[in-house]
């Protein structure tokens, strides 16, 4: 059915109702982004720095310059340069490229859709998530979903937890009262994660490792984890009554990353602070971590407003509301390991 999709579109009706299924889902999308007044552009997919995730480029080489380039892990960065121009609410919709694994929830090329408003923040932003999606299941059909065999009911409020009280809730352990790395080492080898540790770990970086092993696959109901550490949010801006954290969610379903927004850090001089600490981990191995942009930085130096962002992954907004178990079925023609 994936490999000669052509003839999966010929024998098989749910193949083509996918098509117009996902057709619908994103033009919904577009359509509610354009009543509340906001611009669809179109960003470099080569890029000289790659940035706005963390992730794996692909690279490649352009002759022209004879200079080595990468395709785009995220929208965000020239996003924002955007809206340093001042051209207001702006979105975009397009593929994004990762070097990283396939299974059923990863695809190396991947749509994105990020969208940008000016002078609102991570709370706007999970409102406009739960009016999208909303929007989105509409076009195809009720609120009331089921996504293999789980009912999800769209029309109630999205939960909003931060991460601190959900790895309470599933592990037991408060990382409000741990003060040192190694306590928070100590833990999570008494909670079994001992041989995910290498020993040089933060406490902020142990609560995500917490987190993704303890709650992500708890997560059923949409809901939001706000509260990210600021370690591992670079481009986020800073809860001002807890510095250390910062005001960004992740939307997460039945187990699966959905979405990611921030309030956006505009402050060029803790956004160089984040990229030099970024820059240390790559050096140190950290073949994920963001590359040092000096570009950008000089963009938010010339004046980003203060600017919520939000992305979404429009393969997995699509499974979803198909009720589709694998990122295969959303796509058209995905990546398959050619046959010897």
């Amino acid at each position: 059915r994936v490999r000669r999709r052509y003839v999966d579109l010929i024998a098989r009706e749910e193949a083509r109702a996918m098509v117009r299924n996902r057709a619908a889902i994103t033009h919904a999308i577009r359509d509610t982004l354009y009543q509340q007044g906001y611009i669809e552009v179109e960003t470099p997919q080569l890029q000289l720095v790659h940035g706005g995730a963390a992730a794996r480029p692909f690279t490649t080489h352009l002759n022209a310059f004879d200079i080595d380039m990468s395709l785009r892990i995220a929208l965000e960065l020239h996003l924002k340069r955007t809206m340093v121009g001042g051209a207001d609410r702006v979105y975009e919709m397009g593929r994004v490229f990762r070097n990283e694994g396939i299974d059923t929830m990863h695809n190396p090329e991947f749509t994105m859709m990020e969208v940008y408003w000016p002078y609102a923040n991570y709370e706007d932003m999970m409102n406009l998530a739960e009016e999208l999606i909303r929007n989105a299941a509409r076009a195809i059909g009720p609120l009331q979903i089921e996504w293999q065999g789980v009912p999800l009911d769209l029309e109630k409020p999205f939960r909003r937890v931060t991460m601190l009280d959900m790895v309470r809730e599933h592990s037991g352990a408060d990382f409000r009262e741990v003060r040192t790395d190694e306590e928070a080492r100590r833990i999570a080898a008494d909670k079994g994660l001992a041989g995910e540790l290498k020993g040089t770990e933060s406490r902020f970086a142990v609560l995500n490792l917490m987190f993704e092993a303890f709650c992500e696959e708890r997560i059923t109901d949409p809901t939001f984890v706000i509260g990210h550490p600021t370690e591992i949010s670079p481009l986020s801006k800073r809860d001002p009554e807890n510095p250390d954290y910062t005001h960004r969610f992740e939307l997460f379903m039945c187990g699966k990353e959905l979405a990611n927004a921030f309030s956006e850090l505009n402050d060029p001089l803790d956004q160089r602070g984040r990229f030099e600490d970024q820059l240390r981990k790559k050096e140190a191995g950290d073949e994920e971590a963001h590359d040092f942009d000096e570009d950008f930085i000089n963009a938010i130096e010339s004046g980003l407003p203060p600017t919520g962002g939000m992305g979404i992954g429009i393969d997995r907004l699509v499974m979803f509301l198909t009720d589709s178990r694998s990122i295969r079925d959303v796509i058209l023609f995905p990546a398959m390991k050619p046959k010897a």
